[in-house]
This record gives C-alpha cells, sequence and structure tokens, in this order.
C-alpha cells in the first residue's frame, strides 16, 4: 500500500489507516479477541498506520492497539495518539457514554504543558511501546485558546527533543484547524468528517492553508459515521454521530445513483474522494471486526473511473474544486 508522507517531517503513513475508535468499544462492546484479530486483518491487509486515543474507550483502545504492535517489526508501522484528556481512576459505575466499557475511569481536559506531558507518559505506558511517531492535540474546539497557547508548544517541544516524529491536531472545526496551520509549525491535521463525498467546506479554508503551508491532512470518518458505508443510505443513517437531515439523505442517494450507474460501490468512492487532493495524505477508517477490514480494503484498492467523478461535477454533487 503506498505512503505518504506528513508534512515536512520524516513520518510516513499508509494512505489507509486504521482508527481506533471501535476497538475502544464505540457504540458497542468488543472483546479482546476481536479486536486482536481485527488489527490482525489491518496488517495482512497492508495497513501500517494505526491510530488511536486515550479518549478511546478510556484507554482500551490504546491498550489494543499496543499490545498487536508490540509485537511487529518497529520499522514498519506509524502509530499516532493524542492528548488533552487525561485519564483518572475512579469507582466502575455503569458504562462510559458512547464507549460501552466499564468507567474504571474519568476524563479531564487538560492541554498544559504537564498535562500533555503526563499524556504522553500515560499513552506509552498503556500501549508498552518506547514511542508513537504522531502526536495530536485531541477535540480541542471549546479549549482550543489552551491547546494553542500551551498544548501546541508542549507538542513542538517534544517533536524538537526527538520524542515524536509529527505534530498537530484532531478536529472537526475546519476554521479552527485553519488557525493553527497558519499560527503554528504542524506537520499535519486530521479533520474529522468535513472533508467527505457530502461535505466539501474544508475546501475554502483549510484545505487551502494547509497547501500553502506545506502540511498534510488525514481525512477522518469519510463515512460520516455510516451514511455512505453502505451502496445505498438507508431512511435511518446516521450522519456524524445524529440522524441524517432530508437534504443530506437525498444528496447522499443522488451520489448513490451516480455510482450504482458505474457499478462502483459508495462506500468505495467514499473512500477514494479525499485522497484526490493533493495535501491530503491518507484516510483513517474506524474498524471493528476482521471482515469489515478486508472488505475496506478490497475497496480501497479498486479504481475509481474518471467518468464516474466527471458525472458527480456535472450533477453538482462535488465540488469543482475537488
Amino acid at each position: 500500500m503506498r505512503k505518504n508522507r506528513l508534512g515536512r517531517s520524516a513520518v510516513e503513513v499508509t494512505e489507509l489507516g486504521c482508527g481506533g475508535g471501535p476497538l475502544g468499544g464505540l457504540f458497542s462492546s468488543l472483546d479482546d479477541e476481536t479486536a486482536a484479530a481485527t488489527l490482525a486483518a489491518a496488517w495482512e491487509c497492508g495497513i501500517r498506520y494505526f491510530d488511536t486515543s486515550p479518549h478511546y474507550g478510556i484507554g482500551h483502545s490504546e491498550r489494543r492497539v499496543g499490545a498487536f504492535l508490540r509485537h511487529m517489526p518497529r520499522a514498519e508501522f506509524t502509530v499516532s495518539t493524542k492528548v488533552g484528556r487525561l485519564l483518572v481512576p475512579q469507582d466502575a459505575a455503569g458504562r462510559v457514554d458512547e464507549f460501552n466499557v466499564p468507567a474504571t475511569h474519568r476524563r479531564v481536559w487538560d492541554f498544559s504543558r504537564d498535562g500533555v506531558l503526563r499524556s504522553v507518559e500515560d499513552s506509552l505506558t498503556r500501549m508498552g511501546v518506547d514511542r508513537v511517531d504522531t502526536l495530536f492535540l485531541h477535540d480541542a474546539e471549546e479549549h482550543f485558546d489552551a491547546a494553542l497557547r500551551t498544548g501546541y508548544p508542549a507538542l513542538a517541544e517534544l517533536r524538537d527533543q526527538g520524542v515524536v516524529g509529527a505534530i498537530g491536531a484532531g478536529m472537526w472545526h475546519t476554521g479552527m484547524l485553519t488557525r493553527l496551520v497558519r499560527e503554528t509549525d504542524v506537520d499535519a491535521v486530521m479533520l474529522s468528517g468535513h472533508y467527505t463525498l457530502v461535505q466539501h467546506g474544508a475546501l475554502d479554508d483549510l484545505l487551502p492553508a494547509c497547501a500553502e503551508r506545506g502540511v498534510s491532512v488525514l481525512a477522518a470518518s469519510v463515512f460520516n459515521s455510516g451514511l455512505l458505508a453502505t451502496p445505498r443510505p438507508t431512511d435511518d443513517a446516521p450522519f456524524d454521530y445524529g440522524p441524517a437531515a432530508p437534504e443530506i439523505l437525498r444528496r447522499a442517494r443522488r451520489v448513490a445513483d451516480v455510482c450504482e450507474a458505474h457499478g462502483v460501490p459508495l462506500p468505495q468512492v467514499a473512500m477514494a474522494f479525499p485522497l484526490r487532493h493533493p495535501v491530503v495524505a491518507g484516510i483513517v477508517v474506524g474498524v471493528r471486526s476482521p471482515e469489515e477490514v478486508r472488505r475496506n480494503a478490497a475497496l480501497f484498492a479498486a479504481d475509481v473511473p474518471d467518468a464516474l467523478w466527471d458525472d458527480l461535477r456535472t450533477e453538482g454533487l462535488i465540488d469543482e474544486r475537488a
């Protein structure tokens, strides 16, 4: 699988990356055996980029990703994790929000220098690895000033020390990411759900800024939480963690019509779309089973005909700049 470099760093990622949200029990529980089999399937399919976070299942995702990667040749894979939430032990009671795991810890927001350093140390301990390749400020929309003022300098310090190879932020807000790109020296940003077949807003601000500054984009949530994950969206298809609005549903089905006319499944086109832009280094797709990994990898490897993209433009379904 082809690899691309993140910005001006030496870190490379495969164009298809493994997202660790579902490995942390996102929306439904996942046992250790299935998680391990899912990661093994990703490796067998040529995926060498693995993304995780303390947030995903209050550490479950990091532990599972680390348990697998510890047995793989270190020079062959790239792993990223995130900072911004510290995990504090507490008495287990019930489950944790959207992650179906025992509530053994609670999350505490912290983008201070000490918080970032402690988060990295905790992540390395949970994962059992000697280093991570890329470190992202995570979900900083409501804490952006702190992330910019103290979080980013801590990441830059770790990069300067050689502790990590590349730094950036993972968020959904394109305006804040654009500001980060313009005001700092990040290598990459992970954009969640806002550069997809049905959402092109990043073309207005973030992608041009990244092209100007030499920053790479990793596109996450390319299926918009499920809307684009099946050949034809159903009436109850989710969109960005909620019900899809009628207008979005109609647009997605019009895109599906064009895909069907060319004999290409909608999810395949959804994965291929972001990578058509030169600043996008890869896509990150969350997976929870070996079968899902193999299906996604097979679709990702197949070509999308140029005529399909032409028809989507003619129908006004993708931006002329895409």
